[in-house]
């Protein structure tokens, strides 16, 4: 089973350990075991499953993970203590063994689904504002689509707008983040794609414009959704908000390769390296895409090197495409272009 798609367990305990790792093998799930929660922070926020022991839960607290959802504090005894981690931990559900064996290989059987097909993830977050992330993240899903893939498309940025008027999709009936507010475990994955606004093979999980945004994704309805599109789409890509709060957080986890849209600009430049060192802390899997033209005659290289990341790619300014969005054509729609040819130079598909 690869990593990606483990139940991480946090825990010391050698006798709680070692009953977790029994009835992880009765399931025929391999766990990943850890002992120090500050060393994992990404693969907390990237695991199907969190198993939290009660020895390390107070330490968990004091690592100042990201809530998420799909989080067990698991112990040896039901007690006062227990249930008062939990809810500094934000876990979901508490498990004391040896009475929750049951329910606990349940849980675990839950996740083998994960291993018969995984979604790639990628992700796209702006340098700065008005870099085009939420262009290249819309470009790549439909180039996704064109090589006949399913795509969701998650638009992690509250206040971006929604995603769904990029791709044209804002009078599309479907589901958006508020009619999520109250989702956390499992969704059916299936009935995830057939409920959000999409075309075909493309699905979009994107914000409303009825209601004033509210400050971030529900964190669980988060972990729910990337849970059900891993088992239910091909590749998911998600628009990451700079100011990366709980629920981006997951994504960003999530997310096989992040890619960060900086114009080829020397404020644009300055700001992305803020921006790097706040998204490092959730992911590793980091590289730039520089868009042009420059100004001043900044080399893409340069952009890169000043940023501290390395350079995946590069694309001038295409002249009718924003007037091509605002008449609802999508980005890259056509296949044909610059920013097409990126994408499926990103995807590693063919034309």
């Amino acid at each position: 089973m690869p990593t990606a798609t483990r139940p991480l367990l946090l825990s010391t305990h050698d006798v709680l350990t070692d009953e977790l790792l029994r009835l992880a093998a009765v399931g025929g799930v391999p766990l990943e075991v850890a002992i120090d929660p500050g060393a994992v922070r990404t693969r907390y926020l990237g695991a199907p499953l969190v198993l939290v022991g009660a020895d390390l839960a107070d330490a968990v607290v004091r690592a100042k993970l990201p809530r998420r959802g799909g989080v067990v504090l698991v112990g040896l005894e039901t007690t006062d203590r227990l249930y008062a981690q939990a809810r500094q931990l934000g876990a979901e559900f508490v498990a004391s063994l040896p009475t929750a064996q049951p329910w606990l290989l349940d849980r675990l059987a839950s996740v083998i689904a994960l291993d018969t097909h995984i979604a790639r993830v990628v992700a796209v977050v702006g340098g700065r504002g008005g870099a085009g992330a939420s262009t290249l993240a819309v470009a790549l899903a439909v180039t996704a689509v064109r090589a006949d893939q399913r795509a969701l498309l998650v638009d992690a940025d509250p206040r971006g707008g929604g995603l769904d008027l990029t791709v044209g999709l804002e009078h599309d009936e479907g589901l958006r983040w508020p009619d999520f507010a109250g989702a956390s475990g499992r969704i059916d994955p299936g009935a995830l794609t057939e409920a959000l606004p999409g075309r075909g093979p493309l699905a979009v999980l994107s914000w409303g414009r009825s209601e004033p945004a509210p400050a971030e994704a529900p964190v669980a309805a988060m972990t729910a959704a990337l849970a059900a599109g891993r088992r239910g789409v091909d590749v998911i890509v998600i628009d990451l908000p700079r100011c990366v709060d709980e629920a981006a957080a997951i994504g960003a986890g999530a997310a096989d390769q992040i890619y960060l849209v900086v114009p080829a600009e020397v404020r644009a430049t300055f700001s992305a390296a803020v921006t790097v060192r706040e998204i490092r802390g959730f992911s590793e899997h980091l590289g730039v895409i520089v868009r042009g033209p420059s100004p001043g005659g900044l080399r893409a290289d340069e952009v890169a090197s000043a940023v501290g990341l390395p350079l995946l790619g590069e694309v001038p300014t295409e002249p009718g495409l924003p007037g091509a969005i605002e008449r609802g054509y999508a980005p890259a729609g056509s296949g044909r272009g610059p920013l097409a040819a990126l994408c499926r130079n990103l995807l590693g598909v063919a034309r």
